[in-house]
């Protein structure tokens, strides 16, 4: 069964009032997540070790070699995550169980941010920066270089996460990738998905 270019979960302008705009939507889902995917599928096809396996699976047993296997399904799997990780109507707001949480683990809602942020604009080159609930229940922020993800290296559970690679961006923001971040975790995070996943 071949891998399937999910459809997103709003309109590609739905976004476009909160910073995201269709044009970036139409780039960023229709074209490059859905090369990610052709390219997965061109793998799996060649490679019998690959058939029948789970996106999951695929992402942890190729995570150590790397290489275009590993980078193509950990693109893919970040995406299915980026597009849930954003919402037209809620993105923003903080359920309280998720502010009680952060509160808990960061010192407050403004340290988490900080802290993302942080994480967000020093990745250099491409790459992401998450919210993960880690192995000890506590939550936290990582990030991780080009495809790669918290699944592959054993982080824990990604709860939202954010896309740096400047197509994520450029055409809203140009090379202010501070400016996307900020606006991101004010306007388009999707925090009610995340604490659902807690």
């Amino acid at each position: 069964m071949a891998f399937e270019l999910p459809p997103l979960p709003y309109s590609h302008s739905a976004l476009a009032e909160k910073g995201m705009c269709q044009e970036t939507m139409e780039l960023h889902h229709d074209k490059h997540h859905q090369a990610y995917v052709t390219a997965l599928n061109g793998f799996v096809e060649k490679d019998a070790k690959l058939q029948g396996k789970s996106l999951e699976e695929i992402v942890t047993m190729t995570a150590a070699e790397g290489g275009p296997v590993f980078n193509n399904a950990g693109q893919h799997w970040n995406h299915i995550l980026f597009w849930q990780a954003m919402s037209p109507t809620e993105g923003g707001n903080m359920p309280t169980s998720l502010e009680a949480k952060m509160n808990a683990d960061f010192g407050g809602v403004d340290k988490f941010k900080e802290s993302f942020k942080t994480a967000a604009t020093t990745q250099f080159g491409s790459g992401w920066a998450w919210l993960v609930l880690g192995t000890d229940g506590k939550l936290k922020v990582t990030k991780t270089p080009n495809g790669s993800n918290p699944l592959a290296a054993g982080e824990g559970k990604a709860l939202l996460g954010i896309d740096v690679w400047e197509h994520s961006y450029y055409l809203d923001f140009r090379n202010r990738r501070p400016d996307y971040v900020t606006n991101w975790l004010d306007k388009l995070a999707n925090y009610e998905f995340a604490a659902s996943q807690i």
